[in-house]
């Protein structure tokens, strides 16, 4: 398998998988280093490691080449940066015990520590290929767990910088592979963490399932963004324009559906059109870069031509274009559409933003919650307790208040995805330390009575 130039589009890097039997030689090698990594000033290692890849430009050089997109390669590397130094610095305190406590049993005291996986796998997309591969790789470490990551064999050239970096304490193997190498990691690691497709997160939590090992599955989304009437309209066109085409909408998070009141589409629609018509190309000096995943022209294409055929009306955009080789889509604004059209229904992952007209909140509501996927949300209001008030009733595991797509860059609150969206613990927080952590009780009898009353055995 050759690895494709998004902007180029030519097959100019060959894919080379790491062998079975390397793969399982390296999960040994992290293994073996785990007493060590326990025993270690880890926040300090970490620290280390953080400072040094916020100032590798060999990363950052191989991250625009593996997207093609420059400003959301460099904002990445810096939250990746942001992210390991937050974690050095919170992590200790999360993971002191906590204090003894009495039990329901007089005499009895509770008392407990946290152990951490030995070895932690994690599967990661293309979309953001150092982000989405250390988010959950850096937690795990910060636990005192060793970690092996496969990230995606689309974007596999920033694997090499990254590695450069890596203090020789600290275990983490990222390596080359496709997916029969992911399939194989499943069986070999203790705890695993997938971020894809609903399709692919079956057949990994299946596997999972098989091997008796958690799983973690962050996957696909259709984030609807509601417009409540009073809304700041300029300012809801602003970030749901930002939230829908941001790495031209190839983010889980990305808003991919707008419902609007009826009495503010109008004005609405022509804010957001205006707006969507000024953002070009990044082969123009614009902001939206090309179509990374292989395929993904095939599927936003199709998706546009349905919802055309069913009478949506496209104001900007709307067509896959090809420059330098690569596949292109400008930021799309379609009206006219409905819930017949698989583009309100099914993933688009592009630039693409199809507004519908509601006749109030509890409308907005049902349609935004008519779906399989519950990931995130949006919602604007002329109140901040009026948007909160839809907010609660979304099925979907974060909802931006008055900006959209905001999980993309404040990871504190802690969230899980509803549907389709994924399985298990909270990727953001403090509580996404926990996932890679065995909690252990300890119960222990200071009654003074030789004989309590539950030891007896007596008729």
């Amino acid at each position: 398998m050759n690895v494709r130039d998004p902007l180029t589009g030519r097959l100019d890097r060959p894919l080379t998988p790491v062998s079975p039997e390397r793969l399982a030689a390296t999960a040994a090698e992290l293994r073996a280093m785990s007493p060590s990594w326990n025993d270690a000033d880890r926040g300090a290692v970490l620290t280390r490691f953080g400072a040094a890849l916020a100032a590798e430009e060999d990363l950052l050089a191989a991250l625009v080449a593996d997207t093609g997109r420059v400003a959301e390669s460099v904002l990445e590397r810096q939250i990746v940066a942001g992210l390991i130094t937050r974690w050095a610095g919170q992590a200790p305190a999360l993971l002191e015990p906590p204090p003894e406590r009495p039990a329901s049993l007089p005499g009895i005291v509770v008392g407990g520590d946290a152990v951490p996986y030995e070895l932690v796998g994690v599967i990661s997309p293309w979309n953001f290929p150092l982000l989405l591969g250390l988010i959950d790789a850096v937690p795990a470490l910060a636990a005192g767990c060793a970690v092996l990551v496969k990230p995606s064999e689309v974007t596999p050239r920033f694997i090499e910088p990254l590695m450069r970096l890596v203090p020789d304490e600290l275990p983490l193997r990222v390596v080359e592979g496709d997916g029969e190498t992911g399939a194989a990691l499943v069986g070999l690691v203790d705890a695993l963490v997938f971020t894809g497709s609903v399709e692919t997160g079956r057949r990994v939590a299946e596997s999972a399932a098989r091997a008796f090992v958690p799983a973690h599955l962050e996957l696909g989304g259709k984030d609807p963004a509601i417009v409540l009437a009073g809304a700041d309209l300029d300012r809801a066109a602003s970030a749901i324009l930002w939230g829908g085409t941001a790495n031209a909408g190839q983010s889980c998070q990305s808003i991919e559906r707008v419902y609007v009141a009826r009495q503010a589409h109008d004005e609405f629609l022509t804010r957001l059109v205006d707006k969507a018509a000024q953002v070009g190309l990044t082969c123009e000096g614009g902001p939206i870069g090309p179509i990374i995943g292989p395929g993904r022209e095939d599927v936003i294409a199709a998706h546009l031509a349905d919802a055309v055929a069913k009478g949506a009306r496209v104001h900007t955009g709307g067509e896959i274009e090809r420059h330098g080789g690569g596949h292109w889509c400008r930021p799309t604004v379609l009206s006219g559409v409905d819930h017949t059209m698989t583009i309100m229904t099914e993933e688009t992952f592009g630039p693409v933003l199809p507004v519908m007209a509601v006749d109030g909140p509890e409308e907005a509501v049902a349609l935004a919650n008519d779906s399989v996927y519950g990931l995130s949300a949006a919602v604007f209001g002329a109140t901040e307790a009026e948007a909160m008030a839809v907010a609660a009733k979304l099925h979907a595991g974060a909802v931006s208040v008055n900006d959209a797509a905001l999980t993309a860059l404040v990871h504190e609150g802690e969230k899980h995805s509803f549907r389709l969206s994924g399985l298990g613990g909270s990727r953001m927080g403090a509580a996404s330390l926990a996932r890679f952590l065995r909690r252990r009780a300890y119960l222990v009898n200071r009654s003074e009575a030789a004989d309590p009353w539950w030891h007896t055995t007596k008729e």
